[in-house]
């Protein structure tokens, strides 16, 4: 049997953050979050590079460029969408996962999401590095361990 092995060694990656400017009181949050858990695996500074657009309707098209550009091993998507008064939280949330998870699955690299969708402010605040934990971290685990483990394949 063979088994591949999961790392969090981050030398020598390149990784694209891409970061929704809306509901900033979060993804600011989260960019830290990544941003820090990723320099904890040994990324180098310069080796990141944070791509901030207007809101989660436009990460997966920065994203795809991202990733399209051949100059990252992997990129985390940021955003937060709080539910509002209207069903346009619903064709935000929808549009965007879709959006994001076709250029994971079709494209170069491995793509994380880390977009928020939650009901209040306060709940979006807890996993931006409340009691929730910081989904942005999370993330920055999760595009090192998944570019190792294609390394692998």
């Amino acid at each position: 049997m063979t088994e591949l092995e999961n790392s969090r060694n981050g030398a020598g990656l390149s990784i694209g953050i891409a970061v929704a400017q809306f509901n900033e009181i979060v993804t600011a949050r989260l960019q830290e979050g990544a941003v820090a858990q990723l320099r904890k695996y040994s990324v180098a500074n310069d080796a990141i590079t944070v791509a901030h657009v207007p809101g989660a309707m436009e990460l997966p098209r920065i994203v795809k460029q991202l990733a399209d550009s051949g100059h990252f091993d992997g990129i985390i998507a940021l955003g937060a969408v709080i539910r509002g008064e209207t069903s346009h939280y619903d064709y935000v949330c929808a549009e965007t996962a879709s959006g994001l998870a076709e250029v994971s699955l079709h494209g170069s690299v491995p793509v994380m999401f880390g977009v928020l969708t939650t009901d209040t402010l306060d709940q979006a605040i807890s996993r931006a590095g409340g009691k929730g934990g910081n989904k942005g971290a999370d993330c920055a685990d999760g595009v090192i361990e998944m570019i190792n483990l294609e390394k692998q394949i």
